[in-house]
């Protein structure tokens, strides 16, 4: 049983609370998130600092890796978007604590760009239908594979950071942010789980409970407008 939680977005008062309330209910929960952990809203360094401190696990977001690019390697198709995406408030975040930079970045750069538990598949987007020729059947026992399939087609609009298109179903239940919905959705074709619930648009954050390929149990909090405004 692992607890997933949606994109947080900066958005550092309402991530803890959510992280307490999972805890409060689940002790000894294992808690991962779908990433975009950067940009919208004002606290991105500190989201940063406590997913460190807590040992969530991540897979690498749009938002996160157009951070990362931005900073590192400016000229890179993915780090260009980001002055357009929510950088500012990423770097006023960062304004006094310049030297945690560079660490945070190494941070992004290790994350995965997905994680394929006995539970469930966690990715930021999720595995789009259109690589259906390139995907095997029986990918999911060759993670390797994938990893580096899925890393060099990253900056394409169907890759597993940026697509919204209709979702491969992979004989597991994906669970995926990126695109936003007022409530947890689930798309019983393509067995995928959404979990991005605008936390930065001033809906919520929503963590859901997973077990063996089954949503068993959601947690959702409120965005704390200081997140926001």
């Amino acid at each position: 049983m692992v607890a997933v939680i949606g994109d947080i977005h900066g958005c550092y008062n309402t991530l803890v609370k959510t992280y307490d309330e999972v805890k409060a209910k689940y002790p000894d929960i294992e808690i991962f998130s779908v990433g975009d952990l950067v940009d919208r809203g004002k606290f991105s360094f500190e989201v940063m600092e406590f997913i460190k401190s807590k040992k969530i696990k991540f897979t690498a977001g749009n938002h996160d890796l157009m951070f990362y690019f931005f900073i590192t390697q400016p000229t890179n198709a993915i780090g260009k978007s980001w002055i357009y995406n929510g950088s500012e408030s990423t770097m006023e975040s960062y304004s006094n604590h310049m030297s945690k930079m560079r660490e945070h970045l190494a941070f992004i750069k290790k994350a995965p760009l997905f994680f394929n538990l006995d539970d469930c598949f966690i990715s930021h987007a999720g595995i789009s239908s259109f690589l259906k020729r390139s995907i095997k059947k029986n990918i999911l026992d060759n993670p390797e594979e994938l990893e580096e399939l899925l890393h060099d087609d990253l900056n394409s609009l169907h890759s597993v950071i940026w697509s919204r298109d209709v979702l491969m179903n992979i004989g597991k239940l994906q669970i995926v942010g990126h695109t936003r919905f007022d409530d947890v959705y689930h798309d019983a074709s393509a067995d995928a789980l959404y979990i991005d619930t605008s936390a930065c648009g001033g809906n919520k954050l929503t963590a859901v409970i997973i077990d063996k390929n089954k949503l068993i149990d959601k947690i959702s909090v409120d965005t704390e407008l200081i997140d926001i405004e």
